[in-house]
């Protein structure tokens, strides 16, 4: 069985025409094109394989699951590397795809409490049973550590990624990266505070404005309101 990582490093030496042959009359090159091709059908069956595990974490109402992850954000246009990076955190219902964000100092397990509680259980209008995120020191720990005591505290279960699987929290990196396209690289910010201000407004956007493919061309908040409507 050859692992993933040499199908990656084979096929991307093929895509850079590392093995092209220069007038070879060897026969092993009669068969180099057969070979990318089955080292590609290969990569794509890897994929697909990926993309059904992450399906079956497609959960059928608010709160059964939420996918949090931290983002280390670029420094500001008038800052310099003295200047200390922030960080993003995100927390996104599976079901409906809210988002929740917020900007903090560092990814100790102090702002990862902290957003928990702020930023997601002061807003969030149904009950979180469930926190997924990957295996950063900010989300697990003893009983002592302070995201897991707020966990504990208002009865939400934690379930983590396979070490070196971070796909399986396939939303959370997904929201990132539209977070930083759509947000962070568009936006001009004045400060951090400024920053976090222009956050709020695009978490508003991303909520009840934009469309998602994921839920049918909907908005989180139209997905929200009419699984309320149908569970009066």
């Amino acid at each position: 069985m050859v692992s993933r990582p040499t199908i990656y490093i084979v096929l991307r030496g093929a895509r850079l025409q590392l093995f092209v042959p220069m007038a070879s009359a060897n026969e092993r090159y009669k068969t180099i094109k057969y070979g990318i091709k089955r080292l590609a059908k290969i990569e794509k069956t890897l994929e697909d394989k990926l993309r059904r595990q992450a399906k079956r974490y497609n959960k059928s109402y608010p709160g059964e699951m939420l996918h949090v992850d931290t983002k280390r954000l670029p420094l500001l246009k008038n800052e310099t590397k003295q200047h200390t990076r922030e960080y993003l955190f995100v927390g996104i219902d599976d079901f409906s795809r809210e988002l929740y964000a917020g900007i903090y100092s560092d990814k100790s397990q102090f702002s990862a409490a902290q957003f928990l509680q702020d930023d997601v259980l002061v807003q969030c209008p149904y009950t979180i049973e469930c926190v997924y995120s990957d295996n950063g020191r900010e989300y697990q720990g003893t009983p002592a550590h302070l995201f897991v005591k707020t966990c504990y505290t208002h009865q939400i279960n934690q379930k983590f990624t396979k070490p070196a699987c971070p796909q399986t929290n396939g939303k959370a990196e997904r929201v990132i990266r539209t977070l930083m396209e759509m947000w962070h690289e568009k936006e001009s910010f004045v400060n951090t505070q400024d920053r976090k201000l222009k956050l709020k407004r695009f978490i508003n956007y991303y909520n009840t404005v934009k469309p998602h493919k994921g839920i049918l061309g909907k908005t989180p908040y139209e997905v929200l309101d009419n699984y309320f409507k149908q569970n009066l």
